[in-house]
């Protein structure tokens, strides 16, 4: 049996190795690395819902119908194409420039890194919540680095262990780049422990969820593994709102929701600054709220009543 602390722990040493090799700061290397993870976590679902749909497919003059994005769609899980798969990436020969890749703009591809970002735009393609969201700068790597980093989360134990678990090693890696960033934009990452205990408190089943100061989302994830466990299906029986004044936090929270298979809706920016805005129009709406902030929403104590359930 794969010890998952010993994984995470030998992935988070071997990739920050090369961060401190590197002239990167840690607030620099965060998203692209969490990007990757993202990037590898999809890919292993990727080929796990095509094994499922192959299991069963028609075949015609003798030969099984390709799989396509429809098919995926139907399972509500996410499509990508060939040169944004992982193996795809990772096997790429080393000079690139030699390569005559094209992006999907017509455009010839001189490095690792345009590659890496021509991945992150075919796949945002694919889902409209992640459109903008995932990083696209990756030609600050130089190729050897960005190789090694793809090879690095590309360990054989992540196919054994599953794509939960990749949702696990990416929390991690949120968490330990928390402790490196000293940000004056505020804390983005709450105590997984601080947001296990208010799900399991105020356990949520149905309805809507509202986190005003939603961060990397972990309410979200903490629910969504909650309203699973119980045996229902959480982008059945939830939908989830967010809000985040910092947008990049904004996007660690969707690309967050997305590693462990959920949906929302994120607002982001001054709009959404919760000391003055309901940015959804959800006051009196909600079924849920949860935050670890002491300020929700800009509410009154009489509107906060007004929700069924509420934590602070």
């Amino acid at each position: 049996m794969i010890n998952i602390r010993k994984l995470e722990a030998e992935l988070w040493e071997s990739a920050d190795l090369l961060r401190a090799g590197s002239k990167l700061t840690s607030n620099q290397y965060c998203m692209p690395v969490l990007g990757l993870i993202f990037l590898r976590y999809a890919y292993s679902r990727f080929k796990m819902v095509e094994a499922e749909i192959l299991k069963n497919r028609p075949s015609r003059g003798g030969r099984v119908m390709p799989v396509e994005a429809s098919d995926f769609t139907a399972k509500s899980a996410l499509y990508l194409p060939k040169e944004a798969q992982y193996n795809y990436l990772v096997n790429l020969p080393s000079d690139i420039s030699s390569a005559g890749l094209v992006n999907k703009d017509g455009h010839i591809m001189n490095s690792l890194g345009e590659v890496v970002n021509n991945a992150m735009s075919l796949v945002e393609e694919q889902s409209e919540q992640l459109i903008g969201v995932l990083p696209k700068d990756y030609t600050m790597f130089n190729d050897d680095l960005l190789g090694e980093l793809l090879r690095i989360f590309n360990n054989s134990a992540l196919d054994e262990v599953g794509g939960d678990i990749i949702g696990r090693i990416y929390e991690y890696f949120l968490n330990k780049f928390a402790k490196n960033i000293a940000s004056d934009d505020g804390v983005f990452f709450t105590p997984k422990s601080l947001v296990k205990m208010i799900v399991n408190i105020i356990e949520p089943k149905s309805g809507i969820l509202l986190d005003p100061a939603c961060g990397s989302g972990g309410m979200f994830i903490q629910s969504g593994d909650f309203v699973n466990q119980s045996g229902m299906n959480a982008n059945s029986t939830m939908t989830f709102y967010g809000q985040e004044k910092v947008e990049y936090n904004a996007q660690l929270c969707l690309m967050n929701m997305a590693v462990h298979g959920l949906t929302g809706v994120i607002k982001s920016g001054d709009e959404a600054n919760t000391f003055y805005h309901d940015a959804h129009n959800l006051d009196g709406c909600c079924d849920y709220v949860m935050a670890n902030e002491a300020v929700i929403c800009g509410l009154t104590p009489e509107k906060a009543c007004n929700f069924k359930e509420f934590a602070a």
